[in-house]
């Protein structure tokens, strides 16, 4: 079902996939726990107290945490060091994580606890549901995590609120995380007790939260770019001979086929292609190798996904405590590695379809390149610029995304006295990667304005013909409803903005789907 129409999502630590994931973060689906949840939680807190009564040795429990590791812990202060944890670990900086990440973030780290095997009690739990279905939102800054152990920055400062400290958002307005616990009539709670210092702080969630947004937008925007190459062909009198299914089929890259048959789809019933088919022998890459490139990005997505809802029902604290046979296991959960590499390839996935985006709106604008359109789409040039700072724009935010692009997973640098000697960088991957995401929706609002634009000059030149595709008319139409052709030059940046509404509205691509019914 798609995210927007989920009003109720459950969660029990095994079952949260992407589109539940983006219902509860994105569009506000109400949250609920599963008794077995509840009962899993509480069976690995009465084992914690076990542990601690009887002065095991157990790290982050009855011992510091980090290098600290070596220090032993009192019984009687093993609460207050749950609790210091969360206070010595809020150093995060930068502007706060949106609304939709927060309640991501905090999602996950309920989802994660439900998996029953990080010895918290349930109160923890029930107070993150809580706090998403009433909307209270911690502010938590966006830098200050290296992904290992963990999100520690992040996650402390979504604790901070629960203690009745930091800050938190209810009802569009920043408050003392006490006045907006209490206005929003959630107790808050006194301190943390022995191992919940970890369970809050360790994971992979703020991470996952940004990436797993990020991958649900480019897979929505991997469809639109389908749909807006499909008619640049139009303005540009593309062949369609490159996407023969014979060519695909003998390579057999399953993304560049489902493309490829995606485009043979889009460019039928079309008068201007019909009568250019001879035209040339074939096209540039960025129109002839659409399949090739927006198939591999196909097939990227499709690994990122894989591993993002593996890790949406994940267990990423440490150490876990395993009730049936009473074992308490140091490990690595909390590294964002696996993590990481997807969140770089996503990122790197989601600049190809900016950047081959660019040179198709490149061809268009260029009258060297266009087969036959006017220089910069204009009718009258010279007094008009036409749309040649549009490219500009699309190419600088391309430009920009070979920074972003550059992967942080393989960066590092030690922490804690260099006892966490080796650290994922993957919360940066994931925020890099939504930044060029948003960077591709710029692009492809150029593009789509440009393509619908060229199509008014081509049937303006009349070379061969008026008729375009039936579902290119329909797309063309709810474009011009709002943004009329670029006659004479005007103030385009309300055209732009409009442009990008409808490229991540979700509406193209509800049209698309009288041609298309397997778009995201």
């Amino acid at each position: 079902m798609k995210a927007e129409l989920i009003r109720e999502v459950t969660v029990d630590g095994h079952s949260l996939d992407l589109e539940q994931f983006v219902a509860a973060a994105r569009f506000g689906a109400k949250v609920t726990l599963t008794p077995q949840a509840l009962e899993a939680i509480a069976r690995s807190r009465a084992l914690t107290e076990k542990i601690e009564a009887e002065g095991r040795v157990a790290y982050g429990i009855t011992t510091g945490f980090g290098d600290f590791q070596k220090v032993a812990i009192p019984k009687e202060e093993a609460n207050q060091l749950s609790t210091n944890l969360i206070l010595s670990h809020c150093t995060a900086a930068g502007e706060p994580y949106s609304d939709e990440v927060t309640r991501g973030i905090m999602l996950l780290r309920a989802n994660a606890l439900c998996g029953g095997v990080s010895g918290v009690r349930p109160v923890l739990v029930e107070m993150l549901v809580e706090m998403l279905n009433k909307n209270v939102l911690p502010v938590i800054p966006q830098k200050g995590s290296l992904g290992s152990s963990g999100d520690l920055a992040p996650l402390a400062h979504m604790t901070l609120p629960m203690l009745g400290l930091g800050e938190a958002k209810y009802q569009g307005e920043v408050l003392p995380g006490a006045e907006a616990m209490r206005r929003a009539g959630i107790p808050t709670l006194p301190g943390l007790v022995s191992k919940e210092g970890l369970g809050m702080t360790n994971g992979t969630c703020a991470m996952t939260s940004v990436g797993a947004l990020a991958l649900y937008d480019t897979k929505r925007a991997a469809d639109m770019a389908d749909i807006i190459a499909s008619m640049d062909f139009e303005g540009l009198t593309g062949l369609r001979n490159a996407f023969d299914e014979r060519i695909h089929r003998v390579r057999g890259q399953k993304g560049q086929m489902t493309v490829a048959a995606r485009m043979r789809k889009l460019l039928e019933g079309s008068e201007i292609l019909d009568h250019c088919q001879h035209d040339r022998v074939q096209d540039a890459y960025a129109l002839r190798c659409i399949p090739q490139v927006h198939g591999a990005v196909r097939d990227a997505l499709e690994y990122v996904e894989t591993i993002v809802e593996r890790e949406l029902n994940a267990v990423t604290d440490n150490p876990l405590i395993f009730p049936d046979d009473e074992a308490v296991i140091s490990g690595g959960n909390f590294h964002g590695e696996p993590m990481a590499i997807p969140f770089d390839t996503l990122g790197m996935a989601a600049a190809e379809l900016a950047g081959i985006s660019e040179r198709r709106l490149e061809r268009m604008v260029n009258a060297t390149l266009s087969n036959g359109l006017t220089p910069f789409l204009t009718k009258e040039a010279g007094v008009n610029s036409g749309f040649m700072i549009v490219q500009y724009a699309a190419a600088s935010m391309v430009s920009e995304n070979k920074i972003y692009a550059h992967p942080a997973c393989v960066d590092s640098i030690s922490s804690s006295a260099n006892q966490e000697d080796f650290v994922s960088m993957g919360t940066t991957s994931a925020r890099t990667a939504a930044m060029i995401v948003e960077n591709l929706y710029c692009v492809l609002a150029d593009e789509l304005l440009t393509a619908c634009q060229a199509i008014d000059i081509r049937r303006y030149l009349n070379t061969h013909g008026q008729g375009i595709t039936p579902l290119h008319q329909a797309i063309y139409e709810k474009v011009r409803e709002t943004i009329p052709t670029y006659e004479i030059d005007r103030e385009i940046r309300p055209d732009i903005r409009e442009a990008e509404r409808l490229v991540r509205s979700g509406v193209l691509l509800e049209i698309s789907r009288q041609a298309l019914p397997d778009l995201y």
